[in-house]
């Protein structure tokens, strides 16, 4: 998934993307959040963002991967191509 939102730098305001893998979300109607992690450099950087925040322009879904879990967190725990999730496959009718 890829959060595009918006950060401020002193007078400046620029977007910043995100680009992780969402390991949960949170039903809290208007108070929801979602948190992405992705690996920074060698290291898990995990972020929470709010569902409804004015400050995100735009979530991108780059693929859907194949889960059983809804939480995943799990995911901490692996290390290079074990932290993959499986491509989810699209039946064609």
């Amino acid at each position: 998934i890829n959060v595009h939102f918006r950060i401020r730098e002193g007078e400046k305001e620029r977007i910043q993307v995100f680009k992780g893998v969402v390991i949960r979300k949170s039903q809290g109607g208007a108070g929801a959040t979602f948190a992405v992690r992705k690996i920074s450099g060698g290291v898990g950087v995990e972020r929470i963002f709010p569902l409804h925040s004015p400050r995100i322009e735009k979530v991108e879904v780059a693929a859907r991967g194949h889960v059983r879990r809804s939480r995943l967190y799990y995911l901490r725990n692996l290390r290079g191509k074990k932290a993959r999730l499986r491509e989810r496959q699209r039946h064609s009718d």
